[in-house]
């Protein structure tokens, strides 16, 4: 569950908790208590308000660190699988830290720009692996881009730590031949597809899961036990 989820599923039980009570009363004074009021109208369009509140941006990004440690082995061979922790050909032969670190950095700017929340955070990235493909794979087969990097998210004003160094999986699929050259004739590089899903991996960690049920039943059953 992400840290954002974590508060809004608070909030929104809270909510729901709320909505759900109804004083009772009894019928004709015969001391037989009446059964609870149906909900107005304007209780179901409030559960609605808490829903959209729920899944909107919580947080915004106001500094970003990533750290490519120099421990990690870079390969330059050209194979289908070569070994190393970084495999990168995105970009001309050069400084392969500083590439990877570049790509980072422009998807945590990318998905700052969706994150519109209230609450200030300051995000710390460690690569852990960056193994893309290859030329020899990619203009035949293709493959998969196996991206792994710890997360770490502290309150930017505070300093409160609100994730410790989560472990994220975030592999996307490579193209390989004659999509590979359809794909970079339309812009889609392997630096743009990759650049875009992190961006998209980050927005998903730093937002609610966007799966909470229309009704209130759903929105109650789905919930974790524990937080």
């Amino acid at each position: 569950m992400s840290i954002v989820k974590k508060i809004c599923v608070l909030g929104l039980m809270a909510a729901l908790s709320a909505c759900g009570a109804a004083d009772t009363a009894t019928r004709g004074g015969t001391g037989i208590a009446a059964g609870p009021a149906f909900a107005p109208v304007e209780t179901t369009a409030a559960v609605e308000a808490d829903v959209q509140a729920a899944t909107a941006p919580v947080v915004r990004i106001v500094d970003f660190k990533v750290d490519v440690p120099t421990s990690l082995r870079v390969s330059e061979a050209n194979m289908y699988y070569p070994l190393g922790d970084i495999v990168w050909r995105g970009d001309p032969l050069g400084n392969r830290y500083e590439q990877v670190r570049a790509i980072f950095q422009d998807s945590l700017r990318l998905s700052s720009s969706k994150l519109t929340g209230d609450v200030p955070v300051a995000v710390e990235v460690t690569v852990k692996r960056f193994h893309s493909l290859t030329e020899k794979t990619r203009y035949t087969v293709g493959g998969v881009h196996s991206i792994t990097f710890d997360l770490t998210i502290r309150h930017a004003v505070t300093g409160q730590t609100l994730l410790n160094n989560k472990t994220v999986k975030a592999d996307l699929k490579g193209f390989g031949g004659v999509r590979a050259i359809e794909a970079e004739s339309r812009g889609h590089t392997q630096k743009y597809r990759i650049t875009q899903h992190l961006a998209r991996v980050f927005q998903e960690e730093l937002t609610p899961d966007q799966v909470l049920s229309t009704s209130t039943v759903g929105l109650v059953q789905n919930q974790p036990g524990a937080l």
